[in-house]
């Protein structure tokens, strides 16, 4: 770590001795023009002093704080080449008026070297920024391309010095007077360039959209600039001033990318543009129509274009609007991505598989860097699906589903979210959170219930092995037995009966525990209301709270399932009453209508604030969701708690019914 800083201290020290260096050179070569006369020494203002002194600034800012910043280094190198290019403008006169030797070397590359940070800076930048690698391995040889022109330039020049045209000063290299070869190679490497360029925005990741965004806006207007100054004479102030504003904004695209919103400008000016060329090739179609048709009317036709293209504005700019949003943001018609979302789902394999693309579409829409959809499920438990990285600070939106909590959605953005936009998401993936909740319940509910049952099944068998079985075993032999002593000593055979009627009792007793444990006797004597009424008393009984039962509708011809998980519901609830409520009173309803609704209220302390599920309530869940009803626990109207249970009871005459 000692030695990577040492390294990082090294190579910012040596990007400030560069752009130091390139000051000084820029410097001299003032200084030696000032002894030239005015036709002989370099303009005052002349470009390449712009790129020396900016380009290679900026670049040793970006240098100290991240030295292996390739982009950064290759602007120190373009600022360099530029600053030795202002020197041997002066440097190479100076010598010729003394006729020393180096003249000629210095007046050869005063000849070409401008090449070297032109070419560089419109050619090999945009194929490698932000990150200093090419987009794809396609493009190396548009990078080769790149690298060959400055070179095909200089040997041009070198032949024909001539080629150069000269405006206020400054050099034009007009493509249209050099070889079509060359002009070709520039021309293919440029749109190469550029190309590279829309790749790497249409792939990038928000941020890096946004730091292309930043260059790609200002870099459009410099690439148009330079290109027609290398060809034309323009005007030196707005040359200068696209030479200073690039790498201030490459430097804000490295650093500070998020201060702007950058978007919003290159999505108005797409936007504004494509409306411009829509309006304008429509006005004057329908213009050149209109003349035909009622030639010597040139005042009609004109009225009529521009009534039409004043019509054609409005749909022209929302359509326009919609394709550059797309592009730039990705889809932000929330009921277009809710149609998306269900369209997916459709294709998922299970609940796991949903959430995963319910991750990814809500990525995709809210242009973030990642996103966590994050259920909890009814025993405290969480279930997750990621798709990237939320970041250290990411937001957060509930996912509420019909007033209860299901899960929460976490995602990272570069900008604040689209309040509507996460809004209709946030709804849509709460269906989908609850439907993965409910289905977590399920499967373990089956498990539950296998297990329960297997559990049953190992009691019944052992209860019938180890009990019953060998009680009968005994009263087998001890009939036997009688039978034998009776021919002998009826006294004894006496007792022997006596024993076998007590082991008898006992084991009818038994054989009743083990039927009543597989169905409350109760229900059978009694039906569901008077069962439930009889539990009630129990638990009133002593200093018990106070029981209430309501019924509504009949409930004495119910399915034996539902009566008895009705049953065993309301037994578990008075349970909890009785224990944990400190309730002074109770309140039972049973309701049938369509379903069998059951719901348990006490006037008690209510639930804790951290409450976990116990193995009461899981039990309650489990014999409603058998059923294929719910139950649920939460905070009653009277301060307590409040129980309710729907029990589907299929065949059943509703409580409205005639």
């Amino acid at each position: 770590m000692a030695q990577s800083r040492g390294a990082g201290r090294g190579a910012g020290g040596a990007a400030g001795a560069l752009a130091c260096g390139a000051v000084l050179l820029v410097a001299a070569s003032l200084a030696v023009g000032g002894s030239l006369p005015a036709d002989a020494r370099m303009v005052w203002w002349h470009p390449e002093i712009l790129v020396a002194l900016c380009w290679t600034g900026v670049a040793a800012l970006l240098l100290r704080h991240r030295p292996r910043l390739r982009v950064g280094w290759l602007m120190m190198g373009a600022g360099v080449s530029a600053a030795v290019y202002v020197l041997a403008l002066n440097l190479g006169p100076w010598l010729e008026l003394r006729g020393w030797a180096l003249a000629g070397f210095f007046l050869w590359l005063g000849t070409w070297l401008w090449a070297v940070d032109t070419f560089v800076l419109t050619l090999v930048l945009p194929l490698i920024f932000p990150d200093g690698r090419l987009v794809s391995a396609r493009f190396r040889p548009v990078l080769a391309m790149a690298c060959l022109v400055p070179v095909v330039v200089c040997v041009h020049l070198t032949i024909d010095p001539g080629a150069r045209r000269f405006h206020n000063g400054v050099s034009i290299y007009p493509f249209a007077e050099i070889p079509p070869p060359i002009a070709a190679l520039i021309v293919a490497t440029l749109a190469g360039a550029v190309l590279s360029v829309v790749v790497r925005f249409v792939r990038a990741a928000p941020d890096v959209r946004r730091q292309i965004g930043w260059v790609v806006y200002p870099g459009v207007l410099a690439e148009a600039v330079i290109y027609a100054g290398e060809n034309t004479a323009i005007g030196d102030p707005l040359r200068s001033l696209t030479i200073v504003a690039v790498p201030i904004c490459i430097a804000i695209a490295i650093t500070r990318y998020r201060l702007y919103d950058i978007d919003l400008v290159v999505g108005r000016t797409l936007v504004y543009a494509g409306l411009a060329v829509v309006i304008t090739g429509v006005y004057f179609a329908l213009l050149g129509m209109t003349s035909m048709l009622v030639a010597g009317h040139g005042a009609l036709a004109g009225l009529v274009g521009a009534i039409a293209a004043g019509a054609l504005f409005e749909p022209a700019r929302r359509r326009i609007q919609r394709t550059v949003d797309r592009v730039v943001h990705g889809e932000r018609d929330p009921y277009r991505i809710a149609d998306r979302l269900n369209r997916r789902l459709q294709t998922a394999a299970d609940p796991g598989a949903a959430l995963a693309v319910g991750a990814e579409v809500a990525r995709s829409a809210l242009h973030a860097t990642g996103v966590v959809i994050e259920v909890l499920d009814r025993d405290g438990r969480t279930i997750s699906a990621e798709d990237g990285v939320p970041g250290e600070r990411p937001h957060l939106i509930p996912l509420v589903w019909h007033g209860e909590p299901v899960g929460r959605l976490r995602f990272g953005v570069t900008r604040p979210p689209d309040a509507r936009l996460s809004g209709i998401l946030a709804r849509n993936l709460a269906e989908l959170a609850n439907a993965a909740r409910l289905a977590a319940d399920v499967q373990r509910s089956k498990e539950r219930i296998l297990r329960a049952r297997e559990d049953e099944r190992r009691r019944l068998r052992r209860d019938l092995h180890d009990g019953l079985g060998p009680t009968l075993a005994s009263l087998a032999m001890t009939v036997d037995a009688a039978r034998i002593t009776l021919r002998t000593d009826p006294e004894a055979a006496d007792a022997l009966l006596e024993d076998l009627r007590a082991t008898m009792g006992r084991t009818i007793g038994d054989i009743r525990e083990l039927v009543q444990g597989l169905r409350p006797p109760a229900l059978d004597d009694l039906g569901l209301a008077g069962a439930i009424r009889a539990l009630g008393g129990v638990v009133a009984s002593g200093d018990g709270p106070r029981v209430d039962v309501r019924v509504e509708g009949e409930v004495g011809c119910l399915p034996a399932a539902a009566e008895v998980a009705a049953y065993r519901i309301v037994q578990e609830a008075l349970t909890n009453v009785h224990r944990h409520a400190n309730a002074r009173s109770a309140e039972v309803k049973l309701c049938l209508n369509g379903d069998l609704h059951v719901t348990v209220d006490d006037d008690g302390v209510g639930l804790p604030e951290r409450m976990r599920a116990g193995i009461g309530m899981a039990s309650m869940r489990e014999r409603a969701t058998e059923l294929g009803g719910s139950c649920t626990v939460g905070p009653g109207p009277k301060g307590g708690t409040l129980v309710r249970a729907r029990l589907p009871v299929n065949g059943v005459q509703p409580l409205d019914a005639a």
